[in-house]
């Protein structure tokens, strides 16, 4: 929820990139206490048992060590406004191990600000480009832990899926026409998967419609050297569409591919 300039700002998990944590006040903290407090808001009310085996599958941390981290964590983050630790601290053995609610997190942001703007339809293109705004690099970064993979890859579809969108929104004509920012949402799509094949499509669309003949060559070359690199083919929509685009026959599609 937005909060105004004198508004108490609670921190905010980051985790549209490599995790980090925004506006901690209290001590510095380290990539592990970022990739903890990732764990419990993602995963709340786990055993110690079992996040201590999140947190290092092969080597899993004591309970000694999670104890400190949960520390270290919670001088981190500090207190919020009401004097309650943003890492609560557990009256008994039996107390779940969770991260304070009012610990804001950017993905619920992202997805919040996307499901306003896809019930709105294009009006609403600013808010996706908002969204869109808030990612850094791949979710979790890249060398995450193997719990948060799924959300990684949930995280991964729906950001291609808005930038999908915003490139589709941007590219249509009328007065949101901007082929500018339609390039900047494919861009931030491909920081995240760069082998976004739909996001490719979109970007020779772009460069199409711009008149730019060499940037569509550099982006096809780009999807070209993407695809050896995993020894995968081109899809058909690909294929069907690169000759459309360059103006010869379908019949030399394999000239290009």
């Amino acid at each position: 929820m937005p909060q105004t300039a004198a508004e108490p700002q609670s921190p905010i998990l980051s985790v549209l990139g490599t995790v980090q944590i925004i506006g901690a006040t209290g001590s510095s903290y380290g990539p592990r206490e970022a990739q903890l407090a990732a764990l419990l808001h993602f995963r709340p009310g786990r055993s110690a048992d079992t996040l201590c085996t999140d947190m290092d599958p092969l080597n899993p941390w004591t309970h000694r060590t999670l104890n400190t981290r949960l520390g270290d964590l919670r001088r981190a983050l500090g207190d919020d406004p009401e004097g309650n630790p943003y890492v609560p601290r557990r009256a008994s053995l039996d107390d779940p191990y969770v991260l304070s609610p009012e610990v804001r997190c950017d993905w619920n942001e992202f997805t919040a600000l996307a499901e306003d703007a896809l019930v709105n339809g294009p009006a609403d293109v600013a808010l996706l480009e908002e969204a869109l705004s808030m990612v850094r690099g791949r979710p979790f970064g890249t060398h995450l832990l193997p719990w948060a993979e799924p959300l990684a890859q949930e995280m991964v579809t729906r950001i291609i899926d808005v930038a999908h969108t915003v490139a589709q929104w941007r590219t249509e004509p009328g007065h949101r026409h901007d082929l500018v920012a339609a390039r900047q949402a494919v861009t931030a799509g491909l920081e995240v998967d760069n082998s976004a094949e739909l996001l490719y499509r979109d970007w020779f669309r772009i460069e199409h419609a711009s008149g730019n003949r060499s940037g569509l060559h550099i982006a096809i070359s780009r999807l070209q050297q993407v695809n050896r690199s995993i020894d995968a083919s081109l899809e058909i929509e690909t294929q069907n569409l690169i000759p459309q685009l360059l103006d010869f026959p379908t019949t030399s599609t394999q000239a290009v591919t």
